[in-house]
């Protein structure tokens, strides 16, 4: 981690495009699972549940590996704030899903 002021600028930056890149990345693996209208008499919740929960499981093995190779990149002093990022990133996650349906 740089430091000064504006570091966490640049992590927030690094942030964002991993998150982007990861719902983005899991949307095109995950298009052909669930069913996009909902509103049909035989519709089942089965379907887009299947895909909400490949969906959390997929993100999560994602972001364990993410931070298995950050946290092994920055010194032992800034390993502290990683969990910050982590518990933004599964806030994130809960977001994510409304969009992904």
């Amino acid at each position: 981690m740089s430091s000064g002021k504006h570091a966490w600028l640049n992590w927030l930056l690094y942030f964002i495009i991993f998150e982007v890149v990861v719902f983005l990345g899991l949307q095109w693996l995950l298009s052909g699972l669930g069913m996009s209208n909902q509103l049909q008499p035989e519709n089942t919740i089965v379907p887009n549940w299947v895909k909400a929960v490949t969906f959390i499981l997929l993100y999560l093995l994602c972001l364990l590996g993410a931070v298995m190779v950050v946290s092994n990149t920055v010194p032992n002093k800034h390993r502290q704030h990683l969990m910050r990022w982590v518990y933004l990133a599964l806030l994130g996650m809960l977001v994510m899903l409304f969009f992904l349906f």
